[in-house]
């Protein structure tokens, strides 16, 4: 039977353990986003946390891996991927497990510090799982069949997202604070332990032999000075003479748009809108609902009109959620917003990768991509902590409205030099 719902009957059989265990990753992984990441920002929001301390959160993530994203390339080069994989991962979602206790051991002003530094000391080794889960992707899922395992695995994590978010929502509205964010919590938990107990299955094939062990060199320490031009060798600084510059400022200036509203959404909601957890929890499956059924028209619309315009258009519409929230006045409104949003997010997300490799040449995708991860997350550093400050000196309404028109000039800078 879950052969035929994931639909293995047409791949050989030595696929089908670690093709399962990646659908059940990401399932598990949905459970965790959908309850303990999703909510959150929402309880440090109940618990009186300000939209910068809410920033920090996400900035905290991004400083880690800026920093520690080449030094984690290199520390997996010499190392058995898939276990590393797995280590990293356990090490990384342990983290989860004291949410569930600082609602009762610590006092509010406290959880926020702890809450923040917690996801601080998570993000060294989600650095090296982020780098590396990919290449474990790459090397157990053959070329001519990611695109049918990314799919299902797509499909996998919206399904657990939005339900385990209209639970998470709804429990929280029916049982007492905190004790339900406490249960939220333990539910992210279970999810993230179970996400890592199915990595630990996942590992290339090899057929008829054994696999050379991982060549390790004795370490030998580097002087500073040796370590600073392997650092500087790492980023490619020609390439900022070449076409791809266009492509990582407009990058760069569509990720920090999204990023600049993300601490704002949680305040605005609950403080202005003035929404329950049931409430953001049918929203946010809404949104994702939409992005689910967007995703299966993202192949036809990138072949009719390309890539770019299709980057470039849908992270212009982007401006629509932050420009109709500011508007919003009821639950219902929020929920038409959550629809509409999740329809751009599911272009945007779907086909921005896409356009960037487009402008990559395929001999030398690690340095385009190096210089690609640094923009990424110093546009998540910029927006998660410049968005607090737009809303402290604006309010949260002119806020969002300012931010809505950064969205749409972001997409039009794609479209006209991107």
């Amino acid at each position: 039977m879950l052969n035929q719902f994931f639909r293995l009957h047409d791949i050989p059989s030595d696929h089908h353990s670690n093709f399962k265990h990646l659908y059940f990753d990401i399932a598990w992984f949905g459970l965790l986003s959908g309850s303990a990441v999703n909510f959150l920002s929402v309880y440090i929001t109940r618990i009186g946390g300000t939209g910068f301390e809410i920033g920090l959160i996400s900035a905290m993530s991004a400083v880690v891996n800026l920093v520690l994203a080449i030094p984690a390339g290199k520390w997996l080069e010499k190392r058995d991927t898939s276990k590393a994989i797995f280590w990293t991962s356990v090490v990384y979602r342990i983290g989860f497990f004291p949410f569930i206790v600082l609602p009762i051991l610590l006092s509010e002003e406290s959880q926020i510090v702890a809450f923040i530094l917690l996801t601080f000391f998570m993000s060294i080794p989600l650095t090296p799982l982020g780098v590396g889960f990919n290449a474990l992707f790459a090397e157990v899922v053959p070329v001519e069949y990611r695109a049918h395992v990314a799919g299902i695995r797509n499909i996998m994590f919206a399904l657990a997202y939005m339900l385990s978010s209209v639970a998470s929502g709804y429990l929280l509205d029916t049982v007492s604070f905190p004790l339900g964010y406490q249960i939220v919590f333990a539910a992210g938990a279970i999810g993230a332990a179970m996400s890592s107990y199915h990595l630990y299955f996942v590992a290339p094939i090899h057929k008829g032999q054994t696999p050379p062990p991982p060549s390790i060199q004795p370490a030998s320490p580097a002087p500073a000075s040796s370590a600073a031009r392997n650092f500087l060798s790492a980023l490619r600084f020609d390439i900022w003479r070449s076409p791809f510059r266009n492509v990582l400022i407009g990058l760069f200036a569509f990720h920090a748009s999204q990023y600049l509203p993300t601490p704002l959404f949680p305040l605005y909601n609950i403080r202005v809108l003035g929404l329950n957890d049931n409430n953001i929890g049918i929203g946010t499956a809404l949104f994702y609902l939409t992005v689910l059924l967007g995703s299966t028209q993202l192949r036809r619309m990138a072949h009719r009109v390309g890539n770019k315009v299709l980057t470039g258009w849908s992270a212009a519409l982007m401006a629509l959620y932050p420009l109709f929230l500011a508007g919003s006045t009821n639950v219902w409104q929020y929920y038409g917003i959550s629809l509409i949003g999740g329809l751009n997010f599911a272009m945007v997300s779907g086909v921005y990768a896409n356009y960037m490799l487009d402008h990559i040449p395929p001999d030398d995708r690690q340095a385009h991509l190096a210089w690609y991860n640094i923009i990424l997350n110093a546009s998540i550093l910029i927006g998660s902590l410049g968005g607090p400050v737009l809303g402290e000196l604006m309010g949260l309404s002119a806020a969002l409205l300012l931010i809505a028109v950064l969205r749409f000039l972001a997409g039009i800078l794609i479209l006209k030099w991107g």
